[in-house]
């Protein structure tokens, strides 16, 4: 859905496809979802002709006014995934269950508060719930998060000054999760929208977002390439170290759908249709890769999300503005 205009609180958009997903599935593993990225976000402010902030930094969204805000420290993701430090089990123990005392004495506390509120309030109050029982079960559940630690795994010192550093130990974060089971719905964020980034590695001598508006000069689309290319050599690297990991008769990459594009299919003209999409993995058999494939114009992108949320085990018919699965991802 188009994103309600404002750059106050009263920001609105729609339920992203991760936590459509992990609404439904996400409680078959210790964390629902992970929303990593390299850039910090901002929820409050005005980041693009009148729009909030909150629009251009989170692309997973909770409920229409609830963007997930994104980690961008390593460490955090890992403490995150594995618990803090190396606690002791009784320690560990005993914070769970002060945890749990302070959830019950809050929600005593809020069900007596919530008679009194009208039918807005009571929404937010159900949304804060909401997250009350999701912290609930990363409780009940921490136990067997902590003894999936791996042991070979270093853990991150914090954010690296490097951007290409950075991407490389969130995506092995992100490789690790899948690999341990510790969720199975993620988003990563290699920038916020409208990121004017330096790629100077690449020869690029100008911002990116600037390099977007490039007005067909070709010495700006060669530095607009170049960083494209960069990016998608990102996303490789992940999608390699995911099949170099045995899983069952295959590989982890064929029990992985990996969906990697850009919401424009022209970034100097702004365009929403044509988009560029790369989807990776074999969805546990499902997709057939290593094709190129041209699907009808005005074909809606949420078709291809109807289609991996199916793979999941979401039966959905319809997502947002889909007009059903998209065929002919089985070859």
């Amino acid at each position: 859905m188009h994103p309600f205009k404002t750059a106050g609180s009263n920001i609105r958009a729609g339920v992203s496809v991760d936590q459509f997903a992990a609404a439904r599935i996400g409680r078959a593993t210790p964390l629902p979802s992970l929303e990593l990225g390299i850039d910090p976000g901002a929820t409050a402010g005005n980041c693009d002709s009148g729009y909030s902030c909150a629009y251009s930094s989170c692309i997973s969204w909770k409920t229409p006014t609830t963007p997930m805000a994104k980690e961008i420290n390593p460490k955090l993701v890992f403490e995150r995934m594995f618990g803090t430090a190396r606690l002791d089990p009784k320690e560990r123990a005993r914070r769970d269950s002060l945890r749990k005392s302070i959830l019950d004495l809050v929600r005593d506390d809020s069900a007596r508060l919530e008679k009194r509120l009208g039918t807005a309030d009571r929404r937010k109050m159900d949304e804060y719930f909401s997250g009350i029982r999701e912290l609930e079960l990363r409780i009940e559940l921490s136990g067997r998060t902590a003894d999936r630690r791996p042991s070979t795994f270093q853990v991150p010192a914090g954010v690296p000054d490097d951007f290409e550093r950075h991407v490389h130990l969130m995506s092995d974060l992100l490789v690790l999760a899948f690999q341990s089971d510790v969720t199975r719905i993620a988003t990563f964020m290699f920038a916020n929208e409208g990121s004017n980034r330096l790629y100077s590695m690449v020869g690029a001598k100008d911002g990116h977002h600037a390099l977007s508006h490039h007005r067909d000069r070709e010495e700006l689309i060669a530095q607009l390439r170049n960083i494209d290319r960069y990016l998608i050599a990102q996303y490789a690297r992940f999608v390699a170290k995911l099949r170099s990991i045995p899983e069952g008769e295959g590989t982890l990459l064929d029990n992985c759908m990996v969906l990697y594009g850009s919401g424009l299919g022209d970034g100097n003209s702004h365009t929403h249709d044509h988009l560029p999409i790369v989807l990776a993995g074999r969805g546990g058999g499902t997709i057939r890769p290593g094709r190129h494939l041209q699907f009808p114009a005005q074909t809606p992108l949420n078709n291809v999300l109807v289609s991996m949320l199916k793979r999941v085990g979401v039966p959905v018919e319809r997502f947002g503005d889909s007009t059903g699965p998209l065929y002919g991802l089985d070859g």
